[in-house]
């Protein structure tokens, strides 16, 4: 059956334990509030950066997933790393697999589809990051620390995610009302959006397949869908009116930026939203056969997860 350790309960590690339950695994979701155990899902109450703690944990795991993300961007730097190093002792020390949750952060300002192969180019410090953490793991493998690593690349997350860690997500309730969207960044540039569910679905998959170790993988995303666009589809959706979309101008965020931190590091990826941003995830279906959830699905349960109108 294999036992498989999650680390990091939010949508995202949630979505991978819904697969690994749905495929008959043994299944440890480890976070730091831990949870209540039921049927084949046990929860444990781990910090992610505590290395000794979180190797006890995996210790006997086919797999673990890195399923965690600091939420407030001016922490990346100083939460990141020991949660990267602990990650990869308890990969080491288990024996397992680590099985990656990737972005796009790495690859900077693209100059076209993004592919697992383009070069990682990032100019802000949250891009070089990703990238540095990105490398530590092949250096582990190519060194025969751990047995194997691979990151699983998405996009901006749509579905069923809570609003402030989606930009669709958090607009439903402007759509519903009628109200106006602000959206950052152009709002007719061309972008890519990953649905969680096809997210952990490659994760499970491509964690357990010894030919996508060692290297990175795009999550099959569908076709793109500017901001503009995708809002009228979720309004659609709900049968609301033909959405008012505009970008707020780079000057306001600039301006709010003086003061806060996050719009600050907002502002350091303006690349993501002032242009075209789009993966390439063919490489991806070819190998593994994995395909992107049809976009009115997608939709669909965007809206059905996002809070009720107030």
């Amino acid at each position: 059956m294999g036992r498989h350790v999650v680390v990091g309960k939010g949508p995202v590690g949630s979505a991978v334990a819904q697969v690994l339950v749905r495929e008959g695994r043994d299944v440890v979701v480890v976070s730091r509030s831990g949870g209540a155990s039921s049927g084949p899902v046990r929860h444990v109450a781990v910090d992610a950066a505590d290395g000794a703690a979180l190797a006890a944990a995996a210790q006997g795991a086919d797999v673990v997933y890195n399923a965690v993300n600091p939420k407030d961007y001016t922490r990346w730097a100083a939460e990141w790393p020991p949660i990267a190093a602990a990650l990869l002792r308890a990969a080491q020390e288990s024996g397992a697999v680590l099985a990656i949750t990737g972005n796009l952060y790495g690859y900077g300002r693209p100059s076209g589809p993004m592919t697992a192969s383009t070069p990682l180019a990032a100019t802000d410090g949250k891009g070089r990051l990703r990238a540095r953490m990105w490398h530590d793991a092949l250096a582990a493998q190519g060194a025969g620390r751990v047995r194997g690593v691979v990151e699983v690349r998405a996009s901006d997350f749509v579905g069923a995610v809570p609003p402030a860690q989606s930009h669709l997500a958090r607009q439903v309730t402007t759509l519903r009302k009628g109200g106006r969207a602000w959206v950052i960044g152009d709002p007719d540039a061309r972008h890519s959006w990953t649905y969680v569910p096809d997210l952990a679905e490659a994760l499970v998959r491509l964690g357990a397949d010894e030919r996508a170790w060692g290297r990175a993988w795009m999550v099959p995303s569908g076709e793109p869908r500017s901001q503009r666009q995708a809002l009228t589809d979720l309004a659609t959706a709900m049968a609301a009116p033909a959405p008012k979309v505009s970008g707020i101008p780079w000057p306001v965020l600039r301006g709010i930026g003086l003061a806060s931190g996050q719009m600050r590091e907002v502002v350091a990826i303006r690349h993501q939203w002032d242009q075209d941003f789009v993966l390439d995830a063919s490489e991806t279906t070819e190998v593994f056969g994995l395909t992107a959830t049809p976009w009115a699905e997608t939709v669909a349960a965007t809206v059905a997860g996002a809070p009720a109108t107030r």
